[in-house]
């Protein structure tokens, strides 16, 4: 459980730094975008591997109706990343879609994992993005995007999130449980 504490500490840790010394950050320059990527991979590779072999008790496992909700929310959060990169019309209504996204793709893998190590992965990252985005809005006001939006790119975000959930999905599977119910 070590391990994946400190991939989530060091996870919350390259993310705040540049929120909470950001002289330091700056002073940095490019060089502190290399050690701060460094750090997100490693912190990455932590939680993966602490994953695995994380113990703890267990509450609640997946069911066919939280799985469906799982993927509806993932579905969902894959789009307001989406939604983020291409400044669609959500994103004139919704500060910081991408954390929103994120915060429900987490929520989601809560749902189907009711153990601890699920608890201290997902609701350690999800408590992260929450404080990321108070940070962020404590930092700087909201410049709200205008439009025009097109549906153009609405459809391409819709699009892309399906994609991008199957291929997901289908990778999810060969490394871990099939996420789509069924197998």
């Amino acid at each position: 459980m070590l391990i994946l504490i400190l991939g989530v500490a060091l996870w919350w840790a390259a993310h705040l730094y540049k929120r909470f010394a950001p002289g330091q950050r700056a002073a940095m320059g490019d060089r502190g975008r290399g050690l701060v990527s460094l750090v997100l991979v490693l912190s990455i590779i932590l939680m993966v591997v602490g994953y695995g072999r994380a113990e703890g008790a267990f509450f609640w496992g997946p069911n066919p109706a939280l799985v469906g909700i799982n993927n509806l929310l993932v579905l969902v959060a894959f789009y307001l990343f989406a939604a983020a990169g291409m400044k669609t019309a959500i994103t004139a209504r919704m500060r910081h879609p991408m954390l929103w996204g994120f915060s429900l793709w987490a929520i989601a893998h809560l749902l189907v994992n009711g153990d601890t190590p699920s608890f201290v992965l997902f609701g350690g990252l999800l408590a992260w993005a929450f404080v990321e985005m108070a940070a962020i809005s404590h930092a700087s006001p909201w410049q709200r995007p205008t439009g025009p939006f097109p549906a153009r790119k609405e459809a391409m975000a819709a699009v892309g999130a399906v994609i991008v959930m199957v291929v997901v999905g289908v990778i999810h599977g060969w490394i871990g449980p099939w996420p789509f119910g069924g197998a």
